[in-house]
C-alpha cells in the first residue's frame, strides 16, 4: 500500500473559526469519492471536527490536480450560508500558475463561454463554446522566465466554470505548465496551477476572512525561474 498524499492534514490547517475551515489541498488528492477508488480528502476530514458531531465538508471544489486554499462549513447552517456566497461572486479567489509561453501585455481578461466537450455528465473535460456559460477570468504577469519560455500568472476568476483556468490559459495560446488535457502535457505531469488566496466575507460587520497558501512544493522550482523568492 502506498503512503497516503496527506499524512497530516492538521498540519494544513490555514483558517479555523466556529463556522469555517480554509486548508491547504496538495495536488494529487481528490475532494471527494470517484468510480476508481483510492485516497480522497474525505478520508482525512474526520480529523478536522474540533470537537463536533459532524465532519466538515467542501463548500467549492478544487480538480484533483490543482493545490492550495480549499474552504470546508464546519455543519449544515455553515454549509448553507458558505454555499450562497460560493454560488455567487462575492468570494475573491486569486490562483498563481506557471505558464507556457505567456501573453505580451502585463495584465487584462479573458471573457470566453465554456460548455463540456461532451454531453455524458460523468465527462469534466471542457472547450471554449459561445453557446456556453460566460466565463470571465482576470490575469497579470507576476514573472517571467524567458530562458525557459514561462510566464508566473496571477488568475482572478470572476466566474466558476469547470476547469475554467485551464481552457481559458490553453485557448489563450498559454496552457498552464504540465496539464495533459488542455496543454499537451505529459498523463503523469505536474499541474502547475495553485489555488493562492481566498478572500471570504463571511460575517457583515467585518472584514473578509482572508487565507493564503503558501507556494506548493512542486511549483517551486519553476516560480524561481520566473523571479518569485520564498
Amino acid at each position: 500500500m502506498s503512503a497516503p498524499i496527506l499524512p497530516d492534514i492538521g498540519a494544513r490547517l490555514l483558517y479555523r473559526d466556529a463556522l469555517l475551515l480554509v486548508i491547504d489541498k496538495p495536488a494529487g488528492l481528490p475532494v471527494h469519492p470517484g468510480p476508481k477508488g483510492g485516497e480522497t480528502l474525505t478520508d482525512h476530514l474526520d480529523a478536522l471536527r474540533f470537537g463536533l458531531p459532524r465532519r466538515p465538508e467542501a463548500v467549492h471544489r478544487l480538480d484533483r490536480d490543482t493545490s492550495g486554499c480549499l474552504a470546508l462549513g464546519r455543519h449544515a447552517k455553515a454549509l448553507a450560508r458558505l454555499g450562497k456566497l460560493f454560488a455567487g461572486s462575492a468570494i475573491e479567489k486569486t490562483y498563481w500558475a506557471v505558464v507556457v509561453g505567456g501573453p505580451d501585455a502585463e495584465a487584462g481578461s479573458i471573457d470566453l463561454a465554456l460548455a463540456r466537450r461532451s454531453p455524458d455528465p460523468r465527462s469534466w473535460w471542457m472547450k471554449a463554446d459561445p453557446a456556453g456559460d460566460p466565463s470571465l477570468t482576470h490575469w497579470r504577469v507576476l514573472g517571467r522566465d524567458p530562458a525557459a519560455g514561462r510566464t508566473w500568472l496571477e488568475l482572478k476568476p470572476v466566474t466558476g466554470r469547470t476547469h475554467q483556468l485551464r481552457v481559458h490559459c490553453a485557448e489563450s495560446g498559454w496552457p498552464i505548465l504540465g496539464d495533459p488535457i488542455y496543454g499537451g502535457g505529459p498523463r503523469d505531469g505536474v499541474l502547475h496551477l495553485h489555488a493562492r488566496a481566498l478572500a471570504i466575507p463571511l460575517y457583515p460587520k467585518r472584514d473578509a476572512i482572508r487565507a493564503e497558501a503558501p507556494a506548493p512544493q512542486h511549483m517551486r522550482s519553476a516560480l524561481t525561474g520566473c523571479g518569485w523568492r520564498e
